[in-house]
């Protein structure tokens, strides 16, 4: 699953992302100041990083240049058009000033992330692999062809192996490749999945949670 690292030194903000990004299936990693973000970056690195400026030690200008290679959304009350622009211009793949809708901010994110799991066109869960370029799954020599809609509700899934994805997360987060997919249709989507797959390997990949939605079974 997508691993993300907050860098804001307000607590109650932090706090309330890790709660809000949790919950949409990310990993979280949270850093209170540019210098404890700099060292973290050393020791990991996350998929997405969100970038408070005014931070103790090293500031979010400074530490800006210095994330390489991931996607960065700004997240700040400053909203001078100056100071978006510039770091805009320095490498942030986004801006959003505070106060923030979350729901803006989910948006925004998912946007990024899906940008970045473009570069890589195949996932891999237990023999099942997916591979979203040809819109294909393949279980040893068989290729499953699958719609566009099935082929963003199995990437979503295999992002996020054995933990359950919410119906309204999973929505939400293709609604930007398929929006045609609603709540109503989208319980047979699921059902035309598990049927392609289990046609070919006898194995039902995907389970139902009751009250929540559904995940990969192991």
């Amino acid at each position: 699953m997508p691993h993300i690292l907050i860098v804001d030194d307000d607590t109650h903000i932090s706090e309330m992302l890790k709660t809000a990004l949790r919950a949409e299936g990310y990993t979280v990693s949270a850093a209170y100041s540019g210098t404890e973000a700099a060292m973290l970056l050393t020791q990991i690195k996350p998929d997405l990083v969100l970038l408070d400026l005014m931070l103790p030690g090293l500031s979010g200008e400074a530490l800006l240049p210095k994330i390489r290679e991931i996607p960065v959304i700004v997240v700040s009350a400053k909203a001078d058009i100056a100071d978006k622009v510039g770091l805009l211009r320095g490498g942030a793949a986004d801006y959003i000033t505070k106060p923030f809708e979350m729901q803006e901010l989910l948006a925004r994110i998912a946007v990024q992330l899906r940008g970045r799991c473009s570069d890589s066109d195949a996932l891999t869960f237990s023999d099942l692999t997916l591979r979203t370029d040809t819109l294909t799954a393949v279980i040893g020599d068989a290729e499953i062809r699958l719609t566009r809609t099935e082929c963003a509700i199995l990437k979503l899934l295999m992002q996020n192996p054995q933990v359950p994805v919410g119906k309204t997360t999973i929505l939400e987060r293709i609604s930007y490749d398929t929006p045609d997919c609603t709540e109503r249709s989208l319980k047979q989507h699921i059902s035309n999945i598990r049927h392609k797959l289990q046609s070919v390997s006898g194995r039902d990949y995907i389970e139902a949670v009751y009250g929540i939605g559904f995940r990969l079974r192991s």
